[in-house]
C-alpha cells in the first residue's frame, strides 16, 4: 500500500486527485501501477486503477490478471470495479472508503460475484488515515483556491 500512496503523491504533484494503485502477482511481483491522470490525459477513464490494469495487461500481454492483487488508496468506483471483475483480479485492498461512489461495499458492492461472473476478495484499511488525509488536504486546498471556503 505504501507504493500506492507514492503513486497518489505523484497524482497530487500533477494537479490530479491524489489516488494511486499498484497491481502485484501472487508472488508479489509488480505488474502495473497507476495514478489518476484524468485531467492531464483528458480521459475520464484514466483513474489510478485503470492505469494500473492497463500497464499490467500490457506487461503480461493478457487482459486476464488471474491471482493478482490490486492495492489502491481509495475504494474503486463502479467503472473501476467493473474492470477489476472483467480482468479477473483475485483480491482488492483499499485504504480509504469512498462514501460517495465506492463500489466495493460503501455505496455499491460489485465485488461479491452474483449476478456478475467473478467475485473478488476485499480487504480494507491499511494506511487508511494516510490516504484519507491526503485526499482531505487536496480538496481543502482546492476549495481555498476556488474561493469556495
Amino acid at each position: 500500500m505504501s507504493q500506492a500512496l507514492e503513486m497518489a503523491l505523484k497524482a497530487k504533484a500533477q494537479g490530479e486527485v491524489p489516488i494511486g494503485a499498484v497491481l502485484v502477482s501472487s508472488d508479489n511481483r509488480l505488474l502495473g501501477r497507476g495514478w489518476n491522470q484524468v485531467i492531464q490525459t483528458h480521459d475520464p477513464t484514466a483513474h489510478a486503477e485503470m492505469m494500473a490494469i492497463r500497464e499490467a495487461s500490457s506487461y503480461l500481454e493478457n487482459y486476464r490478471l488471474l491471482d493478482s492483487t490490486l492495492y489502491v488508496t481509495l475504494e474503486p468506483c463502479s467503472m473501476c470495479a467493473g474492470a477489476l471483475v472483467h480482468s479477473r483480479i483475485r483480491r482488492l485492498v483499499f485504504a480509504a472508503r469512498d462514501f460517495k461512489a465506492g463500489a466495493a461495499g460503501s455505496v455499491y458492492n460489485l465485488m461479491r460475484g452474483y449476478p456478475l461472473n467473478h467475485a473478488i476478495q476485499v480487504d480494507e484499511g491499511p494506511l487508511q488515515e494516510n490516504a484519507a488525509a491526503l485526499l482531505r488536504d487536496f480538496f481543502e486546498s482546492r476549495r481555498k483556491l476556488d474561493g469556495s471556503e
